[in-house]
């Protein structure tokens, strides 16, 4: 763990695919996109608005990476979770583990999309146009 580049973000800015870095003993990296489908609850949408409790978000987020950290052994880990409105087709999040071995960093990325869904406060709102909006729903 000492060695291991983690890094998790909230932003308003779209998600970019970061570098990935030279790590010599990472032999696989997995990235896992979550992109906002057209489509949520049978309803066509315009896109999602997220929203958080940021500061625990982040609190929540770093936990679970520190988590993710003790039980699977990785050398790279990246959470982002875009916040504000993100149109369909773009990404809301991005989990990106590197490990010595392929079958670590997928058992890692979908922990970690689990745990996230299940205990970070980003909630999403569907837009339907630009004048109505569905009920938010957990992220």
């Amino acid at each position: 763990m000492a060695n291991t580049v983690c890094e998790v973000l909230l932003t308003d800015s779209p998600l970019i695919v970061p570098a990935a870095l030279p790590i010599a003993e990472t032999g696989a990296i997995v990235d896992f996109w979550g992109v906002v489908r057209a489509i949520e609850d049978a309803v066509e949408i315009a896109g999602l608005r997220y929203e958080a409790h940021r500061e625990m978000a982040e609190y929540q987020l770093h936990a679970i990476a520190a988590e993710c950290l003790q039980q699977i052994s990785l050398k790279q880990l990246l959470v982002h979770h875009r916040l504000g409105f993100v149109a369909v087709g773009e990404a809301s999040l991005l989990v990106r583990v590197g490990s010595e071995h392929r079958a670590a960093a997928f058992r890692a990325s979908t922990w970690l999309v689990d745990e996230l869904k299940k205990r970070v406060p980003i909630w999403k709102h569907p837009v339907v146009s630009q004048a109505h909006s569905a009920p938010a729903v957990p992220a």
